[in-house]
């Protein structure tokens, strides 16, 4: 399994962007009639990350940089079997919200 990348804005939070991007996954799966595994993979890393993670924590760490107009990537990953995920922040502005 690849590893996913979200990127959070100001207007979503790291949550409301892993969960925009499980749901749009899961639509995505349905409408392949179920026979997608890559898709599979990628829904259980978010409902993982989305039933594991403090998100009071990562948004807190986050906002920061985003209100300095930051860009904050999160990048989660199956690591030896364990959820992994990392916060990156870069210089230029943030990616728009869609």
């Amino acid at each position: 399994m690849d590893c996913i990348e979200l990127f959070p804005t100001l207007y979503h939070c790291i949550e409301t962007t892993a969960r925009e991007e499980f749901q749009n996954s899961v639509n995505r799966y349905m409408e392949s009639g179920g026979k997608h595994r890559k898709l599979e993979g990628k829904i259980e890393l978010l409902k993982t990350f989305l039933e594991s993670v403090d998100f009071g924590k990562l948004r807190s760490q986050s906002d920061g940089y985003l209100i300095e107009g930051k860009k904050v990537r999160f990048v989660i990953c199956w690591q030896e079997g364990e959820l992994s995920y990392e916060m990156i922040v870069s210089k230029g502005e943030a990616p728009e919200s869609h």
